[in-house]
């Protein structure tokens, strides 16, 4: 089989989206803010055509083809976060001590207090440009970036594994429930959800 000389991708950028591309440094800015991204480390090359970016690599092996779908996809997803957001719902679940959760937005943590009796409460660490907010039980985590909103999500899901017991009996603790885009949860409310 006879590899290709180039191979490109053609990633669109909606209308109300401005795109600034210096080498391989990705800025996007749009309704709901600015994310930036170096793919330096990718071997591609990026340009700006029409009412997209082109995503190119030279002479790819099946390594290089891959990492052509990742930058892609960095894109995509920084492009998703500044129209739509992202924003993803987590639920406390426990069998017998009642979870206390406390967003602290000045120390960019969540506290996690009486989890299965502890007297010491667990922390969680929020990322940069990423809102959380605590309904009783729920827990939502929203941003326009999805490698933040996600990690954060995962930081406070993390500080609640339980060690040394059995994770088929003991299953306390603070789950991923949901995911979404906030364009879609703003909708949802206005669509008369009670």
């Amino acid at each position: 089989m006879v590899r290709q000389e180039s191979v490109e991708r053609t990633v669109r950028v909606p209308e109300n989206v401005t795109v600034r591309l210096e080498g391989r440094r990705v800025s996007v800015n749009g309704p709901l803010g600015t994310l930036e991204e170096d793919l330096s480390h990718l071997p591609v090359t990026l340009a700006r055509k029409d009412d997209g970016i082109v995503i190119t690599t030279i002479w790819p092996r099946k390594r290089e083809l891959g990492m052509l779908g990742t930058a892609a996809a960095h894109i995509r997803n920084m492009l998703k976060g500044v129209t739509d957001g992202y924003r993803y719902e987590l639920k406390s679940v426990y069998a017998h001590f009642p979870v206390t959760i406390k967003a602290d937005e000045k120390n960019k943590e969540v506290r996690i207090e009486n989890f299965t009796g502890e007297k010491t409460p667990r922390h969680a660490k929020i990322l940069e440009n990423v809102k959380v907010t605590v309904k009783g039980e729920d827990v939502v985590v929203e941003g326009s970036s999805l490698a933040s909103v996600s990690q954060t999500a995962a930081n406070i899901q993390n500080a609640t594994k339980i060690k040394k017991k059995d994770l088929r009996v003991f299953l306390d603790g603070i789950y991923i429930s949901g995911k979404g885009s906030l364009k879609g949860a703003v909708e949802e409310k206005k669509g008369g959800k009670k």
